[in-house]
């Protein structure tokens, strides 16, 4: 704010007064403005707090489930220095709360479907890229939790895409789209089914959706079996990797599960619902030109 400036240089008794509309030219805004703010001042602390508070709506329309601690972290994350008091100081001034505010029921608090449910719990598919399933779990190391966000095609049980992140975010789920789309060659039309989770139903992952002319899909709320082609990939993960051992850091863990899904799960694993034959077997009899560009 540099009205103030303008104010003490134009004031009768300063060393070398200056005009207000030659202050205001040299320094770049117009006279309207200053008279404006003269009428009604706004001190730089609270210039400072509108700014603020508009970051973290915008904060935490992305993320509504998070509560002040969320949001101190992201608008950390952006380059401004805000103690998490007053985080929830500006948080209880403008009436940002999160959606959960109470644990007493797993499922109470889960919004509305974004998708009708177009797969019935039928997770089959006559051919790769007609059907994928999406879901998100997360293993704590001694530096804090990992989120895994997979996406598997049916047809084939091979996860296209996947993402690794410290936070449960929506951008978690849209990058393990991206990655899916960018990997299959840009097909339009798939199914992409899910639970009814905040980052599947959040507007960027809708977007994505609709980005890359892909259909939405989701199952009904704690109604596990809507999903249970995916949940068996993440218990098989779990099996394998999340809980062999206890994990120190975020890396090591993400690592490994690079490191499993890439080398053991798609290329060694076989699997008796495709016939005895790893994924990417699978995928290679089915379309050999397709599955080795990928």
């Amino acid at each position: 704010m540099i009205y103030p400036l303008v104010k003490e240089m134009a004031a009768v008794g300063a060393p070398v007064r200056v005009p207000v509309a030659v202050a205001c030219r040299i320094l770049g805004f117009s006279k309207q403005g200053y008279y404006k703010w003269l009428k009604q001042p706004i001190s730089v602390r609270e210039a400072e707090e509108r700014e603020l508070i508009a970051v973290l709506r915008k904060l935490h329309a992305d993320d509504p489930e998070g509560g002040y601690r969320v949001l101190a972290d992201d608008i950390g994350e952006l380059g401004y220095t805000v103690s998490e008091r007053r985080v929830w100081r500006l948080c209880r001034v403008a009436g940002i709360q999160s959606v959960i505010v109470t644990r007493t029921s797993r499922y109470k608090k889960a919004g509305a479907p974004v998708h009708d449910d177009l797969v019935q719990r039928q997770f089959t598919a006559e051919g790769p890229n007609q059907l994928w399933l999406t879901d998100i779990t997360e293993r704590r190391t001694r530096e804090g939790k990992v989120y895994l966000c997979a996406i598997k095609d049916v047809f084939s049980n091979r996860i296209v895409g996947y993402s690794i992140d410290s936070r449960m975010k929506a951008r978690i789920a849209v990058n393990a789209l991206e990655m899916a789309v960018a990997h299959r060659g840009q097909p339009a039309g798939v199914i992409v089914h899910s639970d009814r989770g905040s980052q599947f139903r959040s507007r960027k992952f809708c977007k994505a959706l609709k980005r890359h002319g892909l259909r939405g899909s989701m199952g009904r709320v704690g109604a596990c079996g809507d999903n249970a082609a995916m949940e068996s990939f993440f218990a098989l993960l779990q099996k394998n990797v999340l809980d062999r051992q206890p994990w120190t850091t975020r890396h090591e863990l993400r690592l490994e599960i690079v490191s499993w899904i890439e080398g053991k799960y798609h290329r060694k694993r076989r699997q008796r619902r495709l016939g005895k034959l790893t994924p990417i077997e699978y995928e290679l009899i089915y379309n050999p030109a397709a599955t080795l560009a990928a």
